[in-house]
């Protein structure tokens, strides 16, 4: 089955680990590439400890985004740790890292390594046009029938909800950042 949590709500990678706990508490062997992260995140030491677990990141040190995406507080909350590209075209360096993690997860996917392919993020990259379509659709052909595979992140294009079984669209109602409260250790980050 192929599943899709996106939306503007919080907690899409969350919902994506709760299934990688319960896959492997089955006895399942699960892969997660987080692309677009560093690892930077509270639940990254103790995934990748693990039995049959395995988690690897395609990300740098800081956050990108497409031009007229954020609004200016959001920019100069994040200072020198975003990085906004024109639509269309996003850096070369970035799309390169990317790649390489992308093409890691087919050699999984090919190799049959998982149970359960996790690929965190890869909504927002397949919107910025980090990763193409071209590829997504590569590995959607090559993947195993007993493989499930879990897709998060904002923007899923709607190619790719159309080709999924689960569609699980998380929505902001009310969140705390809107009263000056960031991202804190162990909770979003």
């Amino acid at each position: 089955m192929i599943q899709v949590y996106t939306g503007n709500g919080k907690g899409k990678t969350t919902a994506a680990i709760g299934l990688a706990i319960r896959a492997l508490g089955a006895g399942h062997r699960v892969f997660m590439m987080q692309f677009m992260k560093g690892l930077a995140y509270s639940e990254q030491g103790i995934l990748r400890e693990m039995s049959n677990m395995t988690l690897e990141t395609s990300g740098k040190p800081f956050f990108v985004a497409e031009e007229g995406m954020m609004d200016e507080k959001a920019r100069e909350l994040l200072g020198e740790d975003v990085v906004i590209f024109s639509k269309g075209k996003p850096p070369a360096d970035y799309v390169s890292l990317l790649t390489s993690g992308f093409n890691r997860v087919m050699d999984v996917v090919a190799k049959q390594e998982a149970d359960l392919v996790i690929l965190d993020e890869i909504n927002i990259a397949l919107s910025f046009g980090l990763i193409q379509r071209t590829q997504m659709e590569k590995l959607l052909q090559i993947l195993p029938a007993q493989t499930e595979l879990v897709c998060t992140g904002r923007n899923a294009p709607e190619w790719l909800l159309n080709r999924a079984d689960l569609i699980t669209d998380m929505r902001e109602v009310r969140h705390y950042y809107e009263q000056g409260i960031f991202a804190r250790k162990g909770i979003e980050n």
